[in-house]
């Protein structure tokens, strides 16, 4: 089983989680959606591996800060409908650190949901002109 309390989950196994998020805001982030393609989990930072969505930190127009926002909220809302499951990726880390996982439920990409809605890109594909 995965680690999330105290230690890496990089090189795990796939695992399924079941817990709440929220939006993270100020203070310690613990289990909260930083934008559409990053979470903490248990405290540990992870990147969605498979998507890219627009930034909510430092976006580049108004346009994709409220794209941002629309992925933030809607991967809060994908995260909070059940089980999912942590698929390693393609490698353990990404170069800030991050642990790279696929997040998946019923085999589905969860991300998928948010490529078909616009909201995100599959990871790889470029990174679109959100503005």
């Amino acid at each position: 089983m995965a680690q999330f309390a105290g230690a890496p989950i990089v090189n795990a196994r796939p695992d399924t989680v079941s817990v709440r998020f929220g939006i993270c805001g100020g203070g310690a982030r613990v289990t909260c959606v930083v934008d559409g393609d990053t979470i903490w989990l248990r405290g540990q930072k992870i990147r969605i591996a498979d998507i890219d969505t627009p930034e909510v930190s430092s976006p580049r127009c108004p346009a994709e800060l409220e794209r941002g926002r629309l992925a933030t909220q809607r991967m809060v809302e994908l995260l909070n409908a059940g089980p999912f499951t942590l698929e390693p990726g393609a490698r353990a880390q990404d170069r800030y650190g991050r642990a790279l996982f696929v997040v998946t439920r019923g085999g589905a990409s969860v991300g998928g949901a948010l490529v078909d809605e616009g909201l995100a890109v599959w990871y790889g594909n470029g990174r679109p002109d959100w503005c």
